[in-house]
């Protein structure tokens, strides 16, 4: 491999949301632990023969902008090759901006482009069947870094990471989350932040979740002065050890950096090379008094610990609210219905009738999200009509859901239309989307084109914690309608200077380009309402604070301030995209990658490659920024193989595929009806299994390449008495031994390889993943595709339970779109019927139930009596079916099947 130095290459990037680095411990002793001498030091720190010679994180944040420096040298001192890994997590909201590799003397650089580009090659390997090492990974508030590569005996290898991200603030302070996991002993290590502040640092902290408050304090050093802050924490290897004895790291958990800012001055200007940030977050103002409506899913979807966990919050958060605070409750399942009608004051008697309310309500039918939030508006948009004082006060409108919409209006540009004209600019909504079944995207359009945002709330068990802590971010309003204007003539290219409302314990920022030779006359206005009197401000430069702060930082302060505008806008313009249509979406789209690319940034729009650098199938490894809505994957076992593809298929686009596939369909559904469509007949037989719950059924076996299909049955778990006992498939797995290929699919979540810890999918995911000759889509709550290079193509429906159905447990249905090319010893219910066979149907009569037709079938040379009925096929609309007419086979398929039912009864689905 000429040019690859040996090198083997994964490259995994994975998503979430807070702001995280990557550090250890410094250099005095734990207390109870002796002092370990440098001689004494003979612990042996490598695993399997390789060594972690250095790992250093450097942060140097300049006015809110953070750049950080992770490099980590790996030695394998062993006399063979080995495979190693740098494998480190990011904030979310960072943009990674350089990545080299040093190896054997040579280096391999990243080079970012835009994503058609680099991904182009990479589609054309995938199609062949080639695979160009890339997997992705998201959790909740990080993006996983990780890259393994085999390196020769006797050598060493150098990784350096660069990313940057504009800090933002809350609740008083910025935050630098660090998450601390070498899984091994390190022979240095070391995270340095250092920060600097024009305004002058007012607090620092620093603390570390895996040491105890004293051992932490002993090794943590920290200091500030003035504009500077630092933090330094280089733990010896002694005092990495998780016993005095042992070879294990204690260091595992985060490390966090929190600091704020003095508030002396109103103003925080900054102008740099034609650049200006302008940070905004007065102090000593008065709360604003609020008007505040929660609208509230209750549908049956909320059951269990989710209703719980929102009770909880709710109590909690009616309990702090100030005697000068007006609100209502709003709740909607099928039908919307709501505490009060109209604002109360928040008094005692008040709040806990309200506690008192939310404690005995429960849940009911489907998802009216149009009717509860057009409901809640209705009544903040009455209170300022009919209540004068009321108009004063900061109204805020907070919508939390678990699910998309399914009662009243469901059609989403629709309710996009009713909610903004509605509100019509007044007040911000902010949605909160519980779990992973809502769609995450159209909760923030929705809330962008009102003045809000949108977040998720993850289902675990600090999901109390976390409406709270959302909560506790808007409980305070101090001023709204706050704008910040700036001479026309002397400003271009301006981050968002106008917001609804300003909340106690944020900041808000704004950046922009500045015309050549206006610096020194540089001036913002800034005009809000506050408290009973409008708001008022000038904020001029201070040229020769400015001049100072240069000769201070010099370059750094240059450059941050430039690249905290680009970073600024093109995130905004990300975000604005969402809600773009045609040729502004396009604009704003070129806009973003055009600056994304000026300014290195990987972004949704742009993919590093990293240039001389190839796997053994000659591609270049790719480093690329998942979508917002991933969820958390872990790669294990066979990370080579998986790719996660960024360009994920639309549902649309999956549908017009299976339509193009092989005629001959096959499948099971619902209670469950095997459907064999006869083309050469242009007819459909059809039969039925009745078997107990938890019993797994053979659907394919392919003999000669070891593929098969498995499905294990589930129970109708809330069936009337006397109701017959209907099952459904609840399991299926899908097995291609061959590759160590193999699939769980249950209601709830898709698991590749879970013997080996593989990633786990939701069906609110959209993605596509390869492994060899499998290829994997999920096609977002409706299904997903399975294909099998030179076998076949399988499509796997969800079905969810919904309103007024007879069936009370979500279930999954299977299809074979295309078999043509599996082996003709292929076996199985379904797996038998893959290949022509012939029947004839004869002597049509009027059978035992007068409405349906009996006839006389010989198939396989038996002689069977046969119904004429209805059963549905949801192969090509997985949400409504179609109805198929096909002559049932009586008693368990008896004489259509090989041999007798429960002969294809197996003990596992694997």
């Amino acid at each position: 491999m000429d040019g690859t130095m040996g090198l083997r290459v994964l490259l995994c990037v994975c998503l979430a949301s807070l702001l995280i680095l990557q550090a250890m411990p410094t250099q005095a002793s734990p207390p109870g632990r002796p002092k370990v001498s440098k001689r004494q030091q003979t612990v042996d720190t490598s695993v399997d023969g390789v060594t972690i010679r250095s790992l250093k994180v450097n942060c140097k944040v300049t006015s809110r902008f953070a750049h950080y420096v992770i490099t980590s040298q790996v030695v394998n001192n062993a006399d063979e090759a080995k495979e190693v890994a740098f494998d480190v997590e990011i904030p979310k909201t960072a943009f990674i901006s350089d990545f080299a590799i040093t190896a054997d003397g040579k280096a391999f650089i990243g080079d970012i482009k835009d994503k058609v580009t680099a991904w182009k090659q990479y589609r054309k390997a995938a199609v062949s069947g080639e695979n160009a090492g890339l997997v992705r990974a998201s959790g909740r508030t990080m993006e996983q870094f990780t890259i393994h590569l085999t390196i020769g005996p006797r050598s060493k290898t150098t990784f350096r990471l660069t990313y940057e991200e504009v800090l933002k603030r809350r609740l008083t302070q910025y935050n630098i989350d660090i998450k601390v996991k070498p899984k091994q002993l390190v022979h240095h290590f070391e995270i340095d932040v250092d920060i600097f502040e024009p305004q002058g640092i007012s607090k620092l902290d620093a603390q570390a979740s895996f040491l105890p408050k004293e051992l932490a304090s002993q090794l943590i050093k920290k200091s500030f002065s003035g504009k500077k802050g630092h933090v330094l924490f280089r733990p010896t290897v002694g005092q990495q050890q998780s016993c005095p004895t042992c070879s294990t790291s204690l260091m595992n958990g985060d490390f966090k950096v929190t600091y704020d800012v003095n508030r002396d001055k109103l103003c925080d200007l900054l102008v740099a090379n034609n650049h200006f940030a302008h940070f905004f977050a007065p102090q000593n103002l008065t709360n604003l008094n609020k008007n505040l409506v929660f609208v509230i899913d209750i549908s049956t979807s909320m059951e269990g610990q989710k209703v719980k966990q929102t009770k909880e919050a709710l109590l909690k958060i009616l309990g702090d609210m100030r005697p000068g605070d007006y609100f209502d409750l709003v709740l909607f399942g099928s039908e919307v219905q709501s505490w009060r009608g109209s604002l109360v004051p928040a008094s005692a008697a008040n709040v806990r009738a309200a506690q008192d309310f939310v404690r005995r309500f429960h849940l009911a039918g489907a998802t009216n999200l149009n009717g509860g939030l057009l409901r809640g508006i209705e009544i903040l948009n009455g209170a300022h009509g009919s209540v004068p004082e009321l108009s004063n006060h900061a109204s805020v409108l907070i919508m939390l859901t678990d699910g998309e919409p399914t009662e009243g209006v469901t059609d989403r540009s629709q309710i996009l239309k009713n909610v903004r004209n509605a509100i019509g600019g007044r007040f911000p909504l902010y949605n909160l989307g519980f779990g992973h079944n809502v769609d995450l995207n159209f909760l923030e359009v929705m809330s962008m084109e009102n003045n809000g945002r949108a977040q998720r709330i993850y289902e675990d068990h600090d999901a109390t914690q976390q409406l709270q802590g959302f909560y506790d971010q808007v409980a305070n309003p101090l001023l709204v309608d706050v704008e910040l204007l700036y001479p026309q003539d002397t400003v271009s290219a301006l981050t968002q200077h106008r917001h609804k409302q300003y909340y106690e314990g944020s900041e808000i920022m704004v950046a922009g380009r500045i015309a050549d030779h206006k610096s020194s006359s540089f001036k913002a206005d800034v005009l809000a309402r506050g408290e009973g009197q409008e708001f008022k401000a000038t904020c001029l430069v201070d040229e020769e604070e400015m001049k100072k702060l240069l000769q201070e930082r010099g370059h750094v302060l240059e450059n941050h301030v430039e690249r905290l505008w680009a970073y600024l806008t093109i995130q905004e313009l990300l975000a604005k995209r969402m809600k773009l249509e045609g040729k502004e979406k396009a604009t704003a789209t070129a806009k973003a990658l055009q600056m994304s690319l000026a300014y290195q940034f990987v972004t949704p729009l742009t993919s590093m490659t990293i240039r001389g650098m190839t796997d053994e199938d000659g591609l270049e490894p790719i480093i690329d920024k998942p979508p917002e809505d991933s969820l958390p994957l872990e790669m294990l076992g066979h990370r080579k193989t998986f790719m996660l593809s960024a360009l994920h298929p639309s549902p649309t686009q999956s549908s017009s595929n299976i339509q193009q596939l092989p005629n001959q369909v096959t499948g099971v559904d619902t209670d469950p009806h095997f459907l064999i469509h006869v083309p050469q007949k242009e007819d459909t037989l059809c039969f039925n299994i009745d078997e107990e719950p938890g019993v797994v059924l053979s659907l394919v076996q392919d003999p000669d390449t070891g593929f098969s299909v498995n499905g294990q049955l589930i129970g109708n778990k809330a069936r009337s008495p006397g109701q017959h006992e209907g099952t459904y498939f609840g399991r299926l797995g899908i097995a291609n031994p061959a590759t160590d290929f193999h699939l769980e699919v249950t209601p709830q979540n898709i698991t590749l390889n879970p013997g080996l810890g593989g990633p786990v999918f939701s069906w609110g995911d959209q993605a596509s993943l390869r492994q060899h000759e499998v290829v994997v889509t999920i096609n977002r709550k409706r299904n997903l595709v399975v294909s099998v290079e030179d076998g076949g193509t399988f499509e796997v429906v969800l079905h969810r339970v919904w309103k007024g159905s007879a069936i009370h447990q979500d279930f999954l249905g299977f299809y074979v779109l295309d078999s043509h090319r599996m082996s003709a010893r292929t076996h199985g219910l379904l797996g038998q019927f893959f290949h022509p066979f012939d029947f004839k149907v004869s002597d049509p009569h009027p059978g035992s139930d007068p409405t349906k037709t009996d006839a006389t079938m010989v198939v396989k040379s038996r002689q069977l009596t046969v119904t004429r009925g209805l059963q549905k096929d949801y192969s090509k609309d997985p949400r409504h079916g179609a109805e198929v007419t096909c002559w049932f086979v009586h008693n368990n398929g008896a004489g259509l099947i090989d041999g007798v039912y429960t002969d294809y009864i197996v003990p596992d689905i694997f």
